[in-house]
């Protein structure tokens, strides 16, 4: 994710009274510029010449506020919502169902071979388990790129993170049931937790950075109902703090892992996995209900 647009924009928005429009404005003007610096980036764009070049063609932030519609009276969520659905893509409904059949199929006979109802050839186990993960990936990557009612689309490469940490936790536990039914080797017990656990830093990571993506009239109905904001929203650097957090419990929950395979035993492997996990819970009670800065 490029920072330099949020620092940018915050300096566009300097001495602008942060009223419930102009905070909705600034959080529709921030989706808008973060797909346009991916485009630039794309493009070879540095990305703080990207960043910049993006802010310049956004132009005078006090015209867009002069010219953004005033208030109408209030109406009723299902209304509002209806006005602005927004309709799937045909091309992506297909492509869902399609990987959706390939997930559940390949995963189903992955499943058979491992139980020995039916007679498959290692190579075809293997080849089967990866086409799975990469299929469950790509619907969920696909899925967040996508423009919603409620959400503006994420950028691609961001969605591209989560469809590869899907499929990075889908191999990994693939792999360990395909151990455990003695179709593997104990040794692979290693790449095995090594795609799980990278799959799940991978999450914590994007997670943890993720911005608003809700269009502005869901943040005004969030606001008008006086629902709890998200603290990762709300406060950047605590996201990007459990972010690095997250990704050195996993790392050192990781090393752990591997030594107690090759000395105690895999069982202890998976103790620690649960320890890793229930840390990194802690720390994220901790991040989010922490006192609040003043």
């Amino acid at each position: 994710m490029n920072s330099d647009i949020h620092r940018l924009l915050d300096e566009a928005f300097a001495g602008i009274e942060m009223t419930p429009d102009a905070q909705d404005l600034k959080e529709e003007v921030r989706a808008n510029l973060v797909a346009r610096t991916d485009e630039l980036e794309a493009g070879g764009l540095p990305a703080a010449d990207a960043a910049r070049q993006a802010i310049a063609e956004l132009g005078d932030v006090h015209e867009l506020l002069d010219s953004a519609p005033a208030p109408a009276a209030k109406e009723s969520y299902a209304i509002v919502q209806q006005r602005h659905h927004v309709r799937p893509k045909p091309g992506f409904g297909v492509g869902v169902v399609v990987a959706s059949v390939v997930t559940v199929a390949s995963l189903i006979v992955v499943a058979l071979a491992a139980m020995s109802v039916l007679t498959l050839p290692f190579a075809g186990t293997i080849v089967l388990l990866v086409l799975g993960a990469l299929a469950a990936g790509w619907i969920v990557g696909s899925s967040l790129s996508q423009e919603t009612t409620s959400d503006h689309p994420m950028p691609v490469r961001r969605a591209t993170g989560f469809g590869l940490a899907t499929s990075l936790v889908v191999l990994g536990l693939g792999l360990t049931g395909l151990i455990l039914t003695g179709i593997l080797a104990m040794w692979v017990v290693v790449p095995a937790a090594l795609a799980g656990v990278l799959g799940i830093i991978l999450f914590s990571f994007l997670g943890a950075t993720q911005t608003n993506r809700h269009k502005a009239w869901v943040v005004a109905a969030q606001r008008d109902a006086q629902l709890p904001p998200n603290r990762f929203e709300e406060e950047p650097e605590t996201a990007a703090r459990f972010g690095i957090y997250t990704a050195v419990i996993w790392i050192v929950t990781f090393a752990v892992m591997i030594v107690l395979i090759f000395t105690a035993g895999w069982w202890w492997a998976l103790v620690a996995f649960v320890g890793g996990f229930a840390v990194m819970m802690l720390v994220l009670a901790r991040m989010m209900f922490a006192p609040r800065k003043s």
